[in-house]
Order: C-alpha cells, then structure tokens, then sequence
C-alpha cells in the first residue's frame, strides 16, 4: 500500500480533479458564466491575450514589470538582511537594537505603510520595491540570525583546537551550517514579497499582473481575473521549484547526519 501510495502522481491527481469540478461546474451551471467563466473561455482569453496583451500593454510586458521589482527588491533584501544577520549573531547589542526595528514593523500589514512610501518615494516603481523590500527583509534576517544561534558552540571549539583561523571557521563551520535557513528564509521572503507585489499593483500601478487583474474587476471581465490569478500561482510555483531545486543540489546535506 505504501508503495502504492509513492507510486500514485498525487499532485497531478489533485489538479485534475479540480479542474474535472470546474468543467462539470461551468457545464451544469451556464447562467453563472459571468461569476465563474469556463476553463475553455480562460484559456481562449489566455491567447487572446498573449496575441493582442491587455490594456495597449503586452503580456509579456505585465510579466516583466512585475517580475523586475520583485527580483530587485529580493535581491536588495538578501543582499542587506543577510550581512546583517549575521552581525547580529555574533554582536548581541547590534541584535538588540535591529530586532526591536524588525519586530516593530513585522506585524504590520504592508498596505498600512504604503501611502506613506508613495508620499516620500512617488507612486512609480520606487515606492513599490522599497514595499517588497522590507516585505522581504524581516523573513531573511531573522533566518539568519536563528542559523547563527542555532551553531553548534562545540563545533566551533573543535575547529579553534584544531588551528582553524576565523575565515577558516567562517566558510567551513558557519556557513555551510546557514545555508538551509537561508534558503528556507528566502523561499519565505519570495512568498510575502510576491503577495505583497500583487497588492501594490493593484493599489497604485499601471502595469503588472496585479494591475491586470484590479483592472479587469472593474468591469467584470471574469476571464481575465481567472486567468491574472492562475499565472499568478504558476509563476509563484516555479519560481518556488527552482528555489527548492537549488537549496537540494547547492545544500545536499541537509537532513544527513
């Protein structure tokens, strides 16, 4: 049975059944088209727009304006949160005085603060990768500061009584030991930051697959919100396989002892 089940394509499985439900859905309750389209008019709509774009716009560019300040904003972040994690591992008052700054803005929701980000930065890609930014950093950095608490000490005894030098220590103790925080930390911060993109989209923006989708709402283009919300989640998924893909091949020995 065990192997059975390993056996099973449980995912595809899934998928199929919902999209089974979604056909027999749509089939069985025409009048309703309006509220919930049918898989074949969202894939209709899906070449039409990729043919013709949405909004004098291409797809292709609503996908790159979305994907340019995300990837900026994950790229500020890690290069930023990563340094100073792990300075506020080793220097308790750095920790101190960047936890109570982290902690404070954490919990509040992104929108909250996003007029303001418009007031100082301007309603263009600025204020909107500055949000994904800070969206990005408190995952990252508290990732990493919970790796370097998470070291071993003994480890690191051991390695000083065998004559390593700080750099020594650093490369071969440390940092391989962060690295499957890091990766889970940045699989985390790619997750808050591209629902965090969706949202700047649709508040303030004039391209982008969040914009797509707020604009089509206003006018009750059904198919086009299906369709915004079904790239959404298969960009998100890859995006998060291919993550997933090098954390298994560049952190091969997480989980072996």
């Amino acid at each position: 049975m065990k192997m059975l089940r390993e056996k099973l394509p449980i995912a595809p499985a899934v998928w199929l059944g919902i999209l089974a439900v979604w056909f027999g859905y749509t089939a069985l309750v025409k009048h309703d088209s309006v509220m919930i389209p049918s898989p074949l008019t969202v894939w209709r709509t899906f070449i039409y727009t990729v043919q013709n774009g949405y909004g004098g716009i291409s797809l292709g560019v609503h996908l790159r304006s979305s994907f340019v300040r995300l990837f900026l904003a994950l790229l500020t972040a890690f290069v930023t949160a990563v340094p100073l994690g792990f300075l506020s591992g080793y220097i308790k008052w750095i920790q101190k005085a960047v936890d109570s700054l982290v902690q404070f803005y954490r919990p509040i929701p992104p929108l909250a603060y996003y007029p303001l980000l418009i007031l100082w930065l301007g309603i263009d890609d600025r204020s909107k990768i500055m949000l994904l930014y800070l969206s990005a950093f408190a995952p990252l950095y508290i990732a990493c500061v919970a790796a370097i608490g998470g070291i071993r000490r003994d480890y690191i005894l051991s390695a000083k009584s065998l004559g390593a030098n700080t750099n020594q220590i650093l490369k071969y103790i440390i940092w391989p030991t962060c690295q499957p925080a890091l990766f889970t930390g940045l699989r985390t911060a790619f997750g808050f930051a591209y629902s965090t993109l969706v949202a700047t989209e649709m508040t303030a923006a004039t391209s982008g697959v969040g914009w797509m989708v707020m604009d089509a709402s206003r006018y009750l283009k059904s198919d086009i919100i299906f369709m915004g919300i079904i790239i959404m989640g298969v960009t998100g998924l890859v995006i998060d396989r291919c993550l997933y893909f090098l954390e298994k091949h560049l952190v091969f020995w997480k989980g072996k002892s």
